[in-house]
C-alpha cells in the first residue's frame, strides 16, 4: 500500500488506532495527552493535500529529502509541531546546498566577513556553525532566494522558534498553516534557483581564481560593464570576496594583477557601507598581526582609492604621520621631488571635508599652507609642481568648518617667516582665494576678503586690530 493511501485512508485503520494507542499510553503514564496529537479532521486535511504538494518535486530532489519523510510521518501521526521543525530543517539543508554551489568563499565572506572569526570558516563542514537567521539573511543578500521568499521563510523560522517542537510552547498549529509552510519550502526553496545576477557573480569568482593570463583591455571593459549592471549589495559581496583573494598570500600573481585591473570599477559600484566594512577588516589584520595580509590590504586600498574608508582608528594615526612626513619633506633636501608622493597619499585619506579629523585639522591646514606658500625661490616659484594640485584640493575642502583654521595658520611663526618674501605673500593670497571658494558664512567671507586684500602688502594683517574685530567669535586671540 502506498504511503499516500495510508495517510488519507478515510477509515484511519492504520493511523488512528496507532495514534489512539499513543494517547492512551500517555494518559496511563500520567503525562499530558490532550492537544499532543492533531485530531482526525486536521490529519485528513494533510492527507488530502500532501501527495499533490510533494509529488511535483523532481525525483533527484525527493531522494535525499529525509526531513520531508519526517514531515510526512509526523503529520500522519498528528505531530504537527514536529513536522514544522522537519520542514524548516529541510529548508536549512537546501540553503546550505545553495551556498556550496554558489561558492563558500563568497558565502562566508558575506556571512562573517567583517568578523575576526572569518578565518575559521572555509569548508562545507563549517556551515552548521552559521545560525539559521544568518544563513537566511546571507542567502537573501546573495540573491540565492528572492526578497519575497526571504519574508516567507523568516515567518516560518519565527513560527518554528515560537511553536515548533524545538522550543517550549503551548500553541497548537493547524493543518492549513502546516501545509502553507510545506508549500513555501517546496515551491520557493527546493524548486528555486539563485538569480541570474547571483550566478554571474559565482561564475566571475570561479573564473577569476582559475585564470592563468592577464585580462586584455577588451575583456576588462566587458567585465566593468557587467559590474555596473549588478545590484549594489551583490557588488559589496563580490568586493569582499575579491579583497579576500587579493590579500591571501598564496594567491597567484596573475590573479592579483587581474584583480588590480577590475577592482577600481567594482569599488565605484559598491555602496559606502561595504567600503567601510572592508576598512574594518583591514584594521583587523593589523590588530591581529597578520602583517602580510595587512600590507597587501593597504596595497588594495591604494589601488581602488579607498583610503578614506579605512577605519577611523587607523586613519587618524596615518594622517597624523603623513602630515609630519610632508612637513619633513618640505623642509628637507630636494623637496619639490619628495613632496608629491606624500601629498598624494595624504589627500587620498582626506578627499572630502567629512574625512578630516577635527583634532588634526589645525595641523593639516597649517602644513598644507606652508607647502602651498612655498619657499619663496624663483625655481617653480618656490612651490612643488607635483604637490600643488593636492594642496589646492585640500584647501578647497575647508568650507565654513575649517576656514578659521586656515586663516589662523597665518599667525603661526613658521608661516610668518615665509611671508617676509613677496612671492610667498602672493601664494598666500592665492591660497586664501582657494579657501574662500566653498565658504558660505558671510562673516567668514568678510574675514577672508580682508586678508586677500591686504596679505600682499602687509604680512602682519592677520594680527591687525581690524581683523581681530572681524574674526571675533571665530578666533581666540
Amino acid at each position: 500500500m502506498k504511503m499516500t493511501d495510508i495517510v488519507i485512508k478515510r477509515s484511519n485503520e492504520l493511523i488512528d488506532p496507532q495514534a489512539q494507542i499513543l494517547v492512551d499510553f500517555l494518559k496511563e503514564m500520567g503525562l499530558p495527552f490532550e492537544n499532543i496529537i492533531a485530531d482526525i479532521g486536521q490529519r485528513k486535511i494533510i492527507g488530502d493535500n500532501i501527495f499533490t504538494l510533494i509529488g511535483d518535486l523532481p525525483a533527484e530532489v525527493k531522494k535525499d529529502a529525509r526531513y520531508l519523510s519526517k514531515f510526512v510521518v509526523g503529520a500522519g501521526f498528528g505531530l504537527f509541531d514536529y513536522s514544522l521543525n522537519a520542514v524548516w530543517n529541510e529548508v536549512v539543508i537546501n540553503l546550505r546546498k545553495k551556498a556550496v554551489v554558489y561558492g563558500l568563499d563568497i558565502f562566508f565572506d558575506a556571512a562573517v566577513g567583517g568578523s575576526k572569526a572569518r578565518e575559521h570558516y572555509s569548508t562545507e563542514d563549517d556551515l552548521p556553525s552559521i545560525k539559521d537567521s544568518v544563513l537566511l539573511d546571507t542567502s537573501r543578500k546573495l540573491e540565492l532566494i528572492s526578497d519575497t521568499t526571504y519574508k516567507k521563510l523568516k515567518h516560518i523560522l519565527d513560527m518554528r522558534n515560537d511553536i515548533g517542537i524545538s522550543h517550549p510552547n503551548t500553541y497548537t498549529i493547524n493543518a492549513y498553516e502546516l501545509l502553507g509552510y510545506l508549500q513555501n519550502c517546496i515551491q520557493d526553496v527546493l524548486n528555486d534557483n539563485p538569480t541570474e545576477a547571483a550566478l554571474q557573480v559565482q561564475a566571475f569568482i570561479k573564473n577569476l581564481k582559475t585564470t592563468t593570463v592577464v585580462v586584455d583591455n577588451t575583456a576588462k571593459q566587458s567585465i566593468e560593464r557587467k559590474i555596473t549592471e549588478l545590484p549594489t549589495h551583490l557588488c559589496g559581496s563580490l568586493m569582499r570576496t575579491v579583497f579576500g583573494i587579493y590579500v591571501a598570500v598564496e594567491t597567484d600573481p596573475t590573479v592579483r594583477k587581474n584583480i588590480s585591473l577590475i577592482a577600481p570599477a567594482l569599488w565605484a559600484a559598491c555602496a559606502d557601507e561595504a567600503k567601510y566594512k572592508l576598512g574594518i577588516v583591514l584594521e583587523g589584520y593589523n590588530v591581529n598581526l597578520f602583517k602580510d595580509k595587512h600590507t597587501l590590504g593597504q596595497q588594495f586600498f591604494d589601488i581602488v582609492g579607498g583610503n578614506a574608508f579605512r577605519s577611523p582608528g587607523e586613519r587618524v594615526i596615518i594622517v597624523d604621520e603623513l602630515i609630519t612626513e610632508l612637513l619633513d619633506k618640505h623642509n628637507g633636501w630636494d623637496n619639490f621631488h619628495h613632496e608629491p608622493p606624500i601629498a598624494a597619499q595624504l589627500y587620498s585619506y582626506v578627499p572630502d571635508q567629512n574625512s578630516i579629523f577635527d583634532n588634526l585639522a589645525q595641523r593639516l591646514f597649517k602644513v598644507v599652507l606652508i607647502c602651498r606658500i612655498g619657499r619663496g625661490v624663483s625655481y617653480c616659484e618656490g612651490v612643488s609642481p607635483g604637490g600643488r594640485k593636492y594642496y589646492d584640493s585640500i584647501l578647497e575642502l575647508a568650507g565654513d568648518k575649517f576656514a578659521p583654521h586656515a586663516m589662523a595658520s597665518l599667525s603661526h611663526y613658521e608661516i610668518k617667516n615665509q611671508l617676509h618674501t613677496a612671492l610667498c605673500r602672493k601664494h598666500a593670497k592665492v591660497a586664501l582665494e582657494i579657501v574662500k571658494k566653498n565658504v558660505i558664512n558671510e562673516r567668514l567671507i568678510e574675514c577672508l576678503e580682508y586678508l586677500i586684500a591686504n596679505i600682499e602688502t602687509s604680512m602682519s594683517c592677520v594680527d591687525s586690530g581690524d581683523f581681530k574685530k572681524l574674526s571675533t567669535g571665530y578666533f581666540s586671540w
